[in-house]
């Protein structure tokens, strides 16, 4: 089996090393940044017709005041940040299994108009169509300092997988392009991988932006390489 190197924020990066250990994977982590609360002013339920969250993050570090949102419809992009909402006391959480659009798309068509989207300083792009979205950040990604362990944890066949276009662009600092030739890449999205540049030994991203089916391309990375 080849080394899958975990570059993802924690508690999220315990997860993904849980499931990629499982499948029989050698795994590294080394995250590339930490999530921390920032300070923000909840505006009046009623404003809103449903919830928005799409990461986890979100509902860990937006603090008590997330609570008073729990009688709206809430929606979720991605199983783990449904069940941290189910855990905080939100029920009925509709999942999506895509991205920010496809969720939006869904809230749509179920009838809201008024959404508020509690999130981080950055957010993928999201075509909201004709909600009226109102986001708020409530926490934000904080770069960690360069770990010379990366480096060294990077052995040749190593397979990086990376879950953000920022993500992308610090790994592209760390990892000159004289050490990339006998690693692989596995980006999240289209725009994740493109921000990791250019001579990795491969690079790709699922069909879907998700965990599992990264892990999916992972394992075909790590049986063709049994063969």
């Amino acid at each position: 089996m080849r080394r899958i190197l975990i570059l993802r924020p924690e508690p999220a990066a315990g997860r993904t090393a849980a499931k990629a250990a499982a499948l029989g994977m050698e795994v590294r982590l080394h995250p590339l940044f930490a999530p921390q609360a920032i300070d923000w002013t909840p505006p009046p339920t009623k404003d809103f017709d449903a919830l928005l969250l799409t990461s986890a993050n979100g509902v860990r570090l937006a603090g008590p005041a997330l609570h008073q949102y729990r009688g709206l419809p809430a929606y979720a992009v991605g199983g783990a940040t449904a069940r941290a909402l189910a855990d905080a006391g939100f029920v009925d959480v509709v999942t999506g299994k895509g991205d920010g659009s496809a969720i939006a798309a869904r809230i749509a068509r179920d009838g809201h108009r008024h959404v508020l989207h509690l999130a981080g300083t950055t957010v993928a792009p999201m075509e909201a169509g004709a909600l009226d979205m109102m986001r708020v950040a409530v926490y934000r990604m904080t770069g960690l300092p360069a770990d010379p362990a990366l480096l060294a944890d990077a052995t040749p066949g190593s397979i990086l997988l990376v879950h953000s276009p920022r993500a992308g662009e610090r790994l592209a600092a760390q990892i000159p392009e004289n050490r990339r030739s006998d690693l692989h890449l596995i980006a999240i999205s289209p725009a994740a991988q493109t921000a990791c540049g250019a001579g990795w030994a491969s690079a790709q991203a699922p069909a879907l932006p998700q965990d599992d089916e990264m892990l999916a391309l992972a394992l075909s990375l790590c049986e063709g390489h049994a063969q």
